[in-house]
């Protein structure tokens, strides 16, 4: 069964940092691209980053230059890593993959609330 956990989020004053990890089981991590949503309060969930089994990433252009998203096959586990944060970063943010079982169906974790605010 596939899940995905993830944790490190927070309260930050603006201009600080987190890194949220996103740690999965129950598929085989390395061969899937992960990515991380986020959705603010009355907005839509947005796709903030994305990296595939080569470890190329895609950035948000909102978070591209601050954001920075890695994964370690090793153990499983995903990271965004949030540096220079902004009030309007303020949501709960999401890991996600699609994965493959008699066909394609995305998982999501719980979320992790990041809240940037002095």
């Amino acid at each position: 069964q596939v899940q995905l956990v993830e944790s490190g989020g927070g309260l930050v004053q603006p201009g600080g940092s987190l890194t949220l990890s996103c740690a999965a089981s129950g598929y085989a991590f390395s061969t899937y691209p992960l990515n991380w949503y986020r959705q603010a309060p009355g907005k839509q969930r947005e796709l903030v980053a994305s990296i595939a089994t080569d470890g190329a990433a895609n950035i948000a252009d909102s978070v591209k230059g601050r954001f920075t998203i890695s994964r370690d096959n090793a153990k499983n586990t995903g990271y965004l890593q949030m540096n220079s944060l902004r009030p309007e970063d303020t949501a709960v943010y999401f890991c996600h993959v699609d994965y493959y079982q008699s066909g394609w169906r995305e998982y999501w974790g719980r979320g992790t609330q990041v809240t940037v605010s002095s």
